[in-house]
């Protein structure tokens, strides 16, 4: 039995169709509650139609990144746990950097060694990294989301622009996590990942001189794709 029958299997296939309907389900009955609450409140249909219809084009452009993502991490740990995985937490980078560290924790250079081998055990290792590595940001957000982000909101109004440098050093300090990383992978990872990193800063150059405000919409979504073949140029040359 290889790995990709493993993740790609039935019961698998089974499992996240349940796990994803609930999540629907809960959605459907948050949005029923919330509709229910806004006329009560004294909201017409009329402005609610409008409010769905506005966040529905802010969220079906973002998910094209999503999508490629899928792509992309698909190869490596099957189409189930992908989609399971960016339909309901979670991010290419982070998925894959959890299987990798579990891969390298039981002796293989990666997650495509591991595959290569078929050695169906480290499996599980890798889906429990990738789900109890995130667990830990949700809990949080239970007993402290709102005191932290009623803090930054007040911080970033009291002190103006040292408020948004803050909130700039926490995406940056994210960022910072996954960088190594990649840079440790070789000349082509490098590669890659600069050249990605480059077309982001001269699209949001344009987005903000010529003021394009879609490329804000299908960045991550240009730079998935633009990386993706980029990183078979770059392989090429020094692999």
């Amino acid at each position: 039995m290889s790995t990709m029958s493993v993740w790609n299997s039935t019961i698998l296939y089974a499992l996240v169709i349940a796990a994803l309907l609930t999540v629907v389900i809960i959605c459907a009955v948050t949005m029923k509650t919330a509709w229910k609450r806004c006329i009560e409140l004294g909201y017409t249909k009329n402005q609610l139609m409008a409010v769905v219809k506005s966040t529905s084009v802010t969220t079906v452009l973002p998910s094209i990144a999503i999508i490629i993502g899928l792509f992309s991490l698909a190869p490596a740990i099957g189409i189930p746990w992908s989609w399971f995985r960016l339909s309901v937490i979670g991010s290419v980078m982070y998925e894959l950097m959890a299987a990798e560290v579990s891969a390298t924790s039981v002796g293989y250079e990666s997650v495509a060694a591991v595959n290569a081998a078929g050695d169906i055990s480290v499996i599980g290792t890798m889906m429990f990294s990738m789900s109890i590595g995130i667990i830990g940001g949700i809990i949080i957000n239970i007993f402290a989301g709102k005191k932290i982000q009623n803090g930054l909101v007040t911080y970033r109004s009291d002190k103006g622009e040292w408020g948004a440098l803050l909130m700039a050093c926490f995406s940056i300090a994210m960022s910072a996590v996954f960088l190594p990383s990649q840079f440790l992978k070789g000349a082509a990872a490098t590669a890659t990942l600069l050249t990605s990193s480059l077309l982001a800063v001269i699209l949001l150059s344009i987005q903000k001189k010529y003021n394009v405000k879609w490329i804000g919409e299908f960045l991550l979504a240009i730079c998935l794709i633009v990386g993706m073949v980029s990183s078979v140029f770059w392989h090429n040359i020094f692999i």
